[in-house]
């Protein structure tokens, strides 16, 4: 079993268990919204991320550091499954349990969520055109972009909603070009 696979089956317990806790007390929301601020920051930072990951630096200084990082910034029973994870050792999944915590949230709310590659920063205009465009394909009236910086693309974009791909991108066309010349 895979690194990956082995983090994401450890984090579904975890992801459904905080979901079950907050829909009891109407707070999905506010727990979704909290959740996508400290993805955002673990994004961000590295530094908090080897800090997390480190199995040498005990639990009092992790938990200190996310009351320091997260207090002001996120609800009470956020800031308390944090330290759940801490002591129970399942820090270093964070983001899988987050990244299953809002893909299961997004099934309950009905709404699409769609990993956007691109090159380039979208502004929030193309932000806009791209929720109408997905709205339109998937016939949903709720979508949630995610966007992931890629390099890699030279230029245009991908989109990924569920197991549907829409390569847009210079270096995919580039691919499909050498693909069918080195048919020919």
């Amino acid at each position: 079993m895979s690194n990956q696979s082995f983090k994401e089956k450890v984090a579904i317990p975890y992801a459904e268990a905080l979901l079950g806790y907050v829909q009891s007390f109407n707070l999905l929301d506010k727990a979704t919204q909290d959740l996508s601020s400290i993805s955002t920051v673990l994004s961000k930072s590295e530094d908090l991320e080897l800090l997390l990951l480190n199995p040498l630096v005990r639990t009092s200084i992790k938990k200190n550091v996310l009351k320091e990082l997260f207090q002001t910034q996120v609800s009470d029973f956020v800031m308390n499954f944090l330290f759940v994870l801490v002591d129970r050792r399942r820090i270093s999944i964070l983001d899988s349990i987050i990244k299953k915590y809002l893909e299961l949230a997004c099934i309950l709310e009905s709404t699409v969520v769609a990993e956007v590659y691109s090159a380039i920063d979208i502004s929030e205009l193309q932000q806009e055109d791209l929720i109408n465009k997905v709205k339109l394909m998937t016939k949903s009236n709720k979508v949630k972009l995610t966007i992931i910086k890629d390099s890699d693309l030279i230029g245009g974009f991908i989109i990924k909603i569920g197991s549907k791909v829409v390569d847009v991108s210079l270096a995919g066309k580039l691919k499909q070009i050498s693909l069918y010349l080195n048919v020919s």
